[in-house]
């Protein structure tokens, strides 16, 4: 598999795995159940609406070298990384956060993922709307405080992602995450509001 700039520019950064992982067959399974859930229904179906195709391979298995959980590449689809997953929920999560990618790519003509504030924006919305950041999974992460968890995560994971693409230095993710923050904070679509 070839991991170009748009696999980590839309990646999902894994922190940490436990166990051997899963092999590609068990992790197409998993990717089928997936599919059933009501919010990867709902994302497939908006994406749909937005007049992109979604083809029966767009989301597959692989296996990955580099420490990420999965990705999405323009094109090419989804891939899940599944020497890095373990559970139906870590999959599910790929899926979504992937996803979103996916549909911000299909709504967005001109997205560049080689600009540092386009890469910002999508993985906010990400982070943000796939419950990437649900206090139970920043828990389980090691990482927990009462007030103002999801956002500090959000920009956590924002930062990690965008400093992975190649076009992307820290200082150019730190900015580009803080110029785009409110507005890709806060654009919901295509939901009404954050899950």
């Amino acid at each position: 598999m070839e991991e170009g700039p748009n696999l980590q520019a839309a990646g999902s950064l894994s922190s940490t795995t436990h166990g051997g992982g899963l092999t590609e067959k068990e992790c197409e399974d998993m990717i089928q159940r997936s599919l059933r859930t009501p919010m990867v229904k709902f994302l497939k179906e908006q994406m749909e609406k937005s007049g992109c195709r979604f083809r029966d391979n767009f989301i597959r298995a692989v296996h990955c070298d580099k420490q990420i959980a999965g990705g999405y590449v323009r094109g090419e689809g989804i891939m899940v990384c599944s020497n890095h997953m373990n559970i139906q929920d870590e999959v599910n999560q790929v899926v979504i956060h992937e996803l979103i990618h996916a549909y911000d790519d299909c709504r967005a003509a001109n997205l560049d993922w080689t600009n540092c504030a386009h890469h910002a924006c999508s993985e906010i919305r990400a982070g943000h709307l796939s419950g990437d950041c649900h206090y139970k999974r920043e828990f389980l992460r090691g990482f927990m405080k009462v007030r103002g968890h999801e956002q500090d995560c959000v920009r956590r994971r924002v930062m990690k992602s965008v400093m992975a693409n190649p076009y992307c230095s820290e200082a150019a993710a730190k900015d580009a995450m803080e110029a785009v923050w409110d507005v890709c904070y806060n654009d919901t679509k295509p939901f009404d509001r954050a899950p």
